[in-house]
């Protein structure tokens, strides 16, 4: 019986709207146990089905200017006129239970956690083309074009962001991209650093 970690793994996914990260992550944590995904809260209104405290968690533009005042905040960032951030004491616990923590962050985010937390999994995932990313988001039908056009020129700014990431996952199939990732981490946790653990005492 191995002992259990005493840290868990702080896990930065990044990568471009209309990617399918929130379809690879749902696959990922039906796959792979022990991982806490970290909700952010955001100032932008809900888009149809999703639920406050589920998806993100909806705060006034208000609220959160105030937990930035706070320095109550991991990360934040401001993407396409709405904030978005990571709750630190909430991640802290998670990590410090031996729990794995995953954040769905884009690439500002991202850069802002590296300078903190330089242990931390850094993971962009990629569509398999960039045709197939524009094709995506067409076929999402939640976007005027304009908005559309404006996502994929933000794509090909976070594309440039991929060499200061550890990892790139292509997301062709979900549960391919998902198994990737799952291999990713297993490796992560056998890291000798992660497993010193194991035989202290020897």
């Amino acid at each position: 019986m191995l002992r259990k970690k005493t840290k868990g793994q702080l896990i930065v996914l990044s990568g471009p709207s209309g990617v399918g990260k929130s379809t690879v992550i749902s696959e990922l944590l039906s796959q792979r146990e022990g991982i806490h995904f970290s909700i952010s809260f955001t100032t932008r209104q809900p888009r149809v089905g999703e639920a406050d405290g589920v998806n993100y968690f909806f705060v006034t533009r208000e609220t959160f200017e105030g937990m930035i005042a706070n320095d109550e905040l991991l990360e934040y960032a401001e993407y396409v006129n709405n904030y978005y951030g990571t709750s630190l004491k909430h991640i802290q616990e998670k990590l410090d239970a031996g729990i794995d923590v995953l954040l769905d962050i884009e690439v500002q985010g991202a850069a802002k956690v590296r300078a903190k937390c330089p242990d931390a999994v850094f993971i962009f995932i990629v569509p398999p083309s960039f045709e197939e990313l524009s094709r995506r988001l067409h076929r999402r039908a939640t976007d005027q074009e304009e908005v559309i056009q404006g996502r994929l020129r933000k794509a090909r700014e976070e594309y440039r962001e991929i060499p200061n990431y550890d990892y790139l996952v292509v997301n062709d199939k979900v549960s391919d991209a998902a198994a990737e990732i799952v291999a990713i981490l297993t490796a992560e946790n056998c890291r000798t650093k992660n497993r010193m653990n194991l035989v202290e005492g020897v």
